[in-house]
């Protein structure tokens, strides 16, 4: 009888914590507002939060743990149980500064996982899911608590995403310093960035793990299911890369500081969200605004001085050898190399790129090489840059008051080499000379290793000083445009003064090194770009620069050089090439370039019409305010023809289309200035017919006739 009724309370107590169970399942799934994706939680039998993921029939993301590795604590991975669980639903629709579109829909299904520890010490911790109808977001949350009142010191974040299957994916290496790769298209499985180990030498690059990657990663699964992971609202924390494991799980691996901590924090605080955007198509995956949505709203009360522009700049004949960024010699160990024999920034030569402006109605020039101390850049010291004095043959003021005058406005420019904590001691200062000019846009560059020695650009210490900057800068009324920057992870709602940023392996590297391969910039809108405004520096005119290249040259056609103004979006656009390689013989503009003239730089409306990552893009835009629309098309080292639908365009009117394509026999390498302008009525019902050569592309621009 005894045995009997061991036996029935056994089978009870199973039935109860199975129903138990069974109620937890059920409470911890949360669903997108469209009911195609859901996220579920869950403690493992030792305490352990981990998720799965399920998109329509498909699940995407198997069973994957969570926790934390501390320095001065046990880890905070098992022995959790829950103590409460909430939901709610979130639907909002609000209006960048600028952007891609006028109005963005800001709607998810939220879960709010609180956590505690059965043992000593019993931490707290919430788990606070987001899941949209594009992706979904996660992040722990942190309470203040006596447990963990003093600092505290991160030395892991185990954070996996366990895949499915063997994904195709588009990667570059998980660099702590820099971005600056051309994509590969492999499986995760074979993920492998050890062909860069050489790059480790400098010391502007550090690959931790040859078997990782940066993010944003995009993969596509056999079932045809797009997935990028990424971050946002990265606020002082480190930079998170992904590693892959054999069993082809990816695991955060953050980038650490110079002693191994990979954050150093205090409670309350809260990671940055993990992200996973999901879509059935490349197009559906580059229209999502899931990191945007996922960063507070607009902080600064006056916006009215951001202006998105196109500009000019003394900066691509530096990279080709025309000129230099120094004046005088340059001193031992610095980056000697570069640009040619004579200074670039002269008063003279500025205002030749000013009256340029003034008659293709530019508004924007930058000048880098104007302020003392390049002659330095890239050597072993301290300080050379102050960043508000200018060359003996710069005059600044009358450069700028000579651009005021022509309706022009000074980009200014920033480099540090790296030295990031000299230049947060001279911020007020240089912010403020450019405040008193009435300049509104600096661009920043950290090309160098990061001072304080042992910090890397991605790491906490970096994203710190990044934030200090833009923050710094809109005090100032200023608008940054940061080079070798960190990734962007959706700022630039809470600060829409983060304009863009590079970031990418860009137009530069055409002018001194092998370069990208056409399909370059097929990739990128459905990897970097998915992260933010990309400052890529399109619209060179002189593809092969025979006068000063030693066989390098821009592996595109000059009709795609036009569309990437539309297919690469930022609100800061470059016309980067020469003023003298935008005219004719006859001294008049050339013909492509009343495109770079008519596009825009803010959007009412964007959409991927047509895509296939690493293959070709085709994407349309429309104008801020107005009725214009502007489609750009890129391919890979393949010509192809496409036929798009012209549905986009307002019903019942009917627009003249300027079509600017590749000529006949066009060749991104054998003949890529060959071109052709055609004019024809276009309404929503037409189908057209896009034809590419190898390496083209095609740039369009729609008006109401």
């Amino acid at each position: 009888m005894m045995h009997y009724l061991k036996a029935l309370l056994f089978a009870i107590v199973s039935s109860v914590l199975i129903f138990s169970c069974d109620i937890m399942n059920k409470l911890s799934t949360v669903s997108s507002p469209d009911g195609s994706l859901s996220v579920t939680f869950s403690l493992s039998e030792s305490g352990n939060p981990q998720y799965t993921v399920q998109h329509g029939e498909e699940q995407i993301i198997d069973t994957s743990g969570l926790g934390f590795e501390f320095k001065n604590l046990p880890p905070l991975r098992d022995s959790l149980q829950v103590t409460s669980v909430e939901r709610r639903t979130f639907d909002e629709t609000w209006q960048p500064v600028w952007g891609e579109q006028k109005e963005i829909r800001n709607h998810y299904n939220e879960l709010l996982v609180s956590l505690k520890e059965t043992a000593e010490p019993q931490r707290v911790v919430h788990l606070r899911f987001r899941v949209f109808d594009d992706g979904f977001g996660f992040r722990f949350e942190f309470p203040a608590q006596k447990s963990m009142a003093d600092s505290l010191f991160i030395m892991e974040e185990q954070t996996e995403f366990a895949l499915t299957g063997d994904h195709t994916s588009w990667w570059i290496p998980a660099d702590y310093d820099s971005y600056e790769y051309n994509y590969n298209e492999t499986k995760v499985s074979e993920i492998d960035a050890s062909e860069f180990a050489d790059e480790n030498e400098r010391v502007d690059r550090q690959i931790g793990n040859f078997n990782a990657a940066n993010t944003p990663i995009t993969m596509k699964t056999e079932d045809g299911v797009y997935l990028s992971f990424h971050e946002a609202n990265l606020t002082d924390y480190a930079g998170m890369t992904l590693g892959v494991t054999e069993d082809l799980k990816l695991v955060s691996e953050l980038v650490p500081w110079a002693d191994g901590t990979k954050v150093k924090t205090k409670p309350p605080f809260s990671t940055p969200w993990r992200t996973v955007q999901v879509s059935k198509s490349p197009a559906a995956l580059a229209e999502s605004f899931l990191l945007q949505n996922l960063n507070e709203p607009n902080k600064l009360d006056d916006t009215s001085w951001i202006e998105p522009m196109k500009y000019t700049g003394i900066w691509w004949e530096m990279h080709i050898g025309k000129s230099n960024w120094r004046l005088k010699e340059a001193a031992e160990g610095s980056f000697e190399d570069q640009g040619g024999s004579k200074h670039g920034a002269t008063t003279e030569n500025a205002k030749r790129y000013i009256d340029f402006n003034n008659r293709a109605d530019i508004k924007g020039f930058l000048v880098e090489g104007w302020n003392t101390g390049w002659e330095y850049w890239g050597a072993d010291s301290v300080g050379f840059f102050d960043f508000t004095t200018p060359y003996p043959d710069f005059d600044l003021k009358e450069v700028v008051d000579y651009a005021k005058a022509k309706n022009v406005a000074l980009v200014g420019h920033h480099e540090t080499s790296g030295q990031a904590a000299h230049y947060e001691t001279r911020l007020d200062t240089a912010f403020q000379l450019y405040h008193d000019l009435g300049i509104h846009h600096v661009k920043t560059g950290y090309a160098g290793g990061v001072i304080p020695k042992g910090e890397y650009h991605h790491g906490q210490w970096m994203v710190r000083h990044y934030r200090k900057v833009v923050e710094k800068a809109a005090e100032y009324q200023i608008g940054i445009n940061a080079h070798e920057p960190i990734k962007g992870t959706g700022l630039r709602r809470t600060f829409p003064n983060m304009m863009t940023r590079e970031g990418v392996r860009g137009m530069e590297y055409n002018a001194w090194s092998e370069g990208m391969p056409p399909e370059h910039t097929t990739i990128l809108p459905f990897t970097r770009v998915l992260s933010g405004p990309i400052d890529y520096t399109p619209g060179i005119f002189d593809i092969t620069f025979d006068e000063y290249s030693d066989g390098e040259q821009v592996k595109s056609t000059l009709a795609n050089q036009l569309a990437l103004y539309v297919v690469l979006y930022s609100p800061m656009q470059m016309a980067a090439d020469l003023p003298e390689n935008y005219l004719m013989n006859n001294g008049n503009l050339h013909p492509m370039f009343q495109f770079i003239r008519d596009v825009a730089v803010d959007w009412d409306a964007s959409h991927v019409l047509d895509a296939k990552i690493g293959d070709y893009v085709v994407t349309a835009r429309k104008e801020k305010g107005s009725n214009n629309w502007f489609l750009g098309a890129v391919t890979d080292e393949n010509e192809r023809t496409i036929e798009v639908s012209l549905d986009f365009l307002d019903a019942d009117k009917t627009y003249e289309a300027r079509i600017y394509k590749d000529g006949q026999n066009a060749h991104w390498q054998d003949n890529p200035t060959a071109y052709e302008i055609e004019i024809q009525e276009a309404t929503a019902d037409t189908m057209l017919e896009i034809g590419m050569a190898s390496g083209g592309g095609t740039a369009i621009s729609f008006e109401i006739k």
